[in-house]
């Protein structure tokens, strides 16, 4: 980490994440210290190595592992719809905007505690399939990545958290992942399109001469007893006799979610919507590091910054959710509380003041 006098820190760059409330750019970091110049922070954030490894190294202790933890994997897109020049950036489909934008993938890993209504970032990964700063890996090669440390007791990287049930979005409901997860005897709980193809007679084998008949989930039929309990489907694809529980979800009038877990023990519908309820745990992640930490406000063009910015944002982000934890408030109190502080001294000794012609 570089540390030589008159230069920028990882501690200086993450403080003034932590504490900037609007203007997240180099310049204005510069622009706000004595103690180096807008050289020595583009110099830092080009020089520094901030890595997933550090995330975890530095957020490990603070994680309080529980019987009933969940893993829950999923991506969001940091917006640089206005960059050309900047690496990492991509067209890809972003959720919020519903439509593609030009941003930054991230991958993220997040482990929840149901019983404190806690969670923590444990990983991540930058989306970067191809280019000069590219890794050839897929969204679900990430997601592999990340699942393997937690569940093979042998790998180099392990994370020693108990996991009660995997959570992933409907794009990494891939038969690589789910195989990978069933090979683990882990469970999993993840929404499936409408247009994924079936058959409830999981059953059939090659040993009857019966092929199965596939059709889209959101074609098939569903019996009183189906909607309180699912019911047992065989993918497509997937080895023969080989079945899923799928249960049909309504999140509300306007949506409906069809869920698949090889839970054989669930015969629940409002269990498994309690369960993917813990889901929205990583979307929360998501939208608080957006809005409170800078993370997509970098204007650095070289990827070295761009992923030493997003490090360094995840760590602000662990930072404001320890000192929430600890205090009993919310990020959004802990982040906007400084200014509060600031408000009220201004108040009682403005330093600019208001007159009456």
């Amino acid at each position: 980490m570089p540390d030589s006098a008159g230069g920028c820190t990882r501690l200086a760059y993450c403080q003034f994440l932590l504490s900037s409330q609007i203007n997240y750019t180099m310049t204005h970091l510069a622009a706000h210290t004595d103690a180096f110049s807008h050289d020595a922070v583009t110099r830092y954030l080009a020089g520094d190595t901030l890595s997933p490894r550090d995330l975890w190294d530095h957020v490990r202790a603070d994680v309080v592992p529980s019987p009933g933890g969940y893993l829950v994997f999923d991506d969001t897109v940091l917006d640089k719809n206005h960059s050309r020049h900047m690496a990492l950036v991509r067209r890809q489909w972003s959720g919020n905007e519903h439509h593609v934008i030009r941003g930054i993938g991230v991958v993220t890993c997040v482990y929840v505690n149901p019983d404190l209504d806690r969670f923590w970032v444990i990983d991540y990964r930058l989306y970067a399939p191809d280019g000069p700063d590219g890794d050839g890996h897929t969204k679900p090669d990430h997601v592999q990545d990340m699942l393997l440390p937690v569940l093979d007791p042998q790998h180099p990287a392990h994370k020693p958290l108990p996991v009660r049930a995997v959570l992933m979005d409907a794009w990494y409901a891939t038969r690589p992942l789910m195989r990978l997860i069933e090979q683990w005897a882990h469970i999993y709980y993840c929404p499936l399109k409408g247009n994924r193809r079936v058959d409830p007679d999981w059953r059939a084998t090659r040993s009857d001469r019966r092929a199965y008949v596939y059709t889209p989930i959101a074609a098939l039929a569903w019996s009183a007893h189906a909607e309180r309990h699912g019911q047992d489907v065989h993918l497509k694809d997937f080895p023969q006799g080989h079945r899923v529980r799928l249960f049909r979800v309504a999140l509300s009038t306007e949506r409906t979610d069809y869920v698949a877990t090889n839970d054989r023990t669930q015969d629940s519908t409002a269990a498994v919507h309690d369960v993917m309820g813990w889901r929205w745990k990583i979307e929360q992640l998501h939208r608080e590091a957006k809005q409170l930490t800078g993370i997509a406000r970098c204007q650095a063009r070289r990827a070295r910054s761009q992923r030493n910015h997003i490090a360094c944002a995840l760590l602000v982000w662990h930072r404001l959710a320890q000192l929430a934890a600890a205090t009993h408030q919310t990020v959004y109190a802990i982040k906007f509380g400084q200014l509060a502080r600031y408000l009220r001294e201004q108040l009682r000794r403005p330093s600019v003041r208001m007159t009456f012609a």
